[in-house]
């Protein structure tokens, strides 16, 4: 038998060229047509879809049809012109055309693969404009190219994914500015108010005494601001009279602006704190009997995290995790101090530029406290010369707003720090005039840059950073 496929092929009659009318591989269901030349017998690659059929038609008539591997595809004549060729599973295999004499006419090779042509299709209606290529590869998809946004490439991959699960390739590309700059304004504002009023008293002669309060005990209020003594004899008993009076008002302000930059789909991270050390027990004990301690570390301070999508049409979706936290000693344990902490975690979608606030925290607290002696405490008018009030109110406001902007990577030298311009001051400035620094430190020349920009990077000039004169 092997011999005569050797005689057979040593009679060869002439290659076959495959020819459509479609650029590439022929659409389901459409003729291609085998030619005759003398150049060789392979007549080239034919390429059908998984589970879909081509008709393959010749200028010669030929007697005799075999297909190396049957399982991948199927084949079946039609005439002794046209032959029927059905995709069953992804692969590579041969078809070999025998003529009426017996000799071989032609080698094909058929490979069965996902529709590439039916995928196209789609993605010619579902993303249009998108410069996409759609090929076969040894039965997966392989997706080249380039899309205009990071969401697009999403749908291009999952409905690739569709026509062959589990087996895509993607060599995608984005065009255009893919990363994202967040702008963050951290704005706390909190407002207290305290007033204490009290009257202490102690009698004492002798073996006997008697005091209200605790003040005469060495326990007076550390933020006491307006105390009063009287003492005085009335007979054999001395008596002292202790006048404590407190009113407090204060205003604060915190304001922080952290800026990161991430990639479209990467997470960027910002702590500007500190860090402080915890004391952790261990299970088990040490050779000591002792259970051993460890000491981990508890970040605090103004932390930021944020992961960026960029969408179609310039559309922005972000997970934004904000956290503002402070040492609170209020609810220390072994000299550890507790942290106050005000965190967000929430998902937004802005454009270029849009500001959203995406927290906002209004906090009051009110607490008042009387201490007093029993029963001459409840008197009315001389039971306040028996008492101690305090009466204490806070109130606390904390907003946080972002704002995205798209960017792209400045020329060298465009961006200018404060440390730039800063100049130190001289022997004169220093010893005469008391300047920490040169009466010129902290301007932007003209030929200096600005800087970060969300899209222009255009020189400015004049102050700029924060400093104190």
């Amino acid at each position: 038998m092997i011999a005569a496929l050797s005689h057979i092929w040593r009679r060869v009659l002439g290659g076959i060229a495959l020819c459509t009318a479609l650029t590439g591989a022929p659409a389901p269901g459409l003729a291609a047509t085998l030619l005759l030349s003398d150049d060789s017998m392979h007549a080239g690659e034919l390429s059908v879809p998984m589970d879909k059929s081509q008709i393959l038609r010749l200028d010669v008539p030929f007697a005799d049809l075999l297909i190396g591997n049957a399982d991948i595809a199927d084949v079946m004549a039609l005439s002794d012109r046209s032959i029927y060729i059905l995709g069953k599973a992804a692969g590579s295999t041969s078809l070999m055309v025998y003529g009426r004499d017996k000799s071989l006419l032609a080698v094909m090779d058929v490979v069965v693969g996902p529709d590439t042509a039916g995928l196209s299709d789609k993605l010619r209606h579902l993303v249009p404009g998108e410069e996409i290529e759609v090929l076969a590869l040894n039965g997966s998809l392989v997706l080249n190219g380039s899309v205009s946004s990071a969401g697009r490439m999403a749908k291009v991959v999952a409905l690739a994914e569709g026509f062959a699960p589990g087996q895509v390739l993607s060599f995608l590309s984005v065009r255009g500015s893919q990363q994202v700059m967040l702008k963050v304004r951290f704005v706390e504002v909190s407002r207290n108010a305290l007033k204490r009023l009290g009257l202490n008293f102690d009698i004492f002669n002798g073996d006997f005494s008697f005091s209200s309060g605790d003040a005469f005990g060495g326990n007076l209020a550390a933020d006491a601001f307006g105390t009063g003594l009287f003492s005085g004899t009335f007979g054999a008993a001395n008596l002292r009279l202790l006048f404590e009076a407190l009113e407090s008002k204060g205003m604060a302000k915190t304001l922080a602006e952290p800026t990161l930059i991430a990639l479209s789909g990467d997470t960027a991270s910002f702590l500007a704190g500190g860090e402080f050390p915890i004391e952790v027990a261990q299970s088990g004990a040490s050779a000591t009997g002792d259970a051993a301690i460890t000491v981990e570390f508890k970040e605090f301070g103004i932390s930021l995290s944020f992961t960026p999508t960029v969408l179609d049409d310039g559309l922005i979706n972000m997970v934004v995790s904000p956290e503002v936290s402070a040492l609170d000693f209020s609810v220390s344990v072994n000299g550890t101090p507790g942290l106050t902490t005000r965190r967000a975690t929430t998902t937004v979608e802005l454009r270029d530029g849009q500001t959203f606030a995406i927290a906002g925290l209004l906090q009051e607290d009110f607490r008042d406290a009387v201490r007093q002696v029993p029963l001459l405490g409840d008197v009315p008018i001389l039971g306040a010369l028996f008492r101690s009030s305090e009466y204490q109110r806070n109130e606390s406001e904390l907003v946080i707003v972002v704002e995205p902007h798209l960017v792209r990577p400045a020329p060298a030298g465009a961006l200018a720090t404060p440390a730039d311009n800063l100049i130190p001051p001289s022997e004169l400035d220093l010893w005469l005039y008391g300047l920490t620094e040169a009466p010129a430190s902290g301007t932007v020349q003209e030929e200096s840059g600005a800087a970060l920009s969300a899209v222009d990077l255009e020189p400015s000039a004049g102050a700029y950073g924060h400093i104190l004169k």
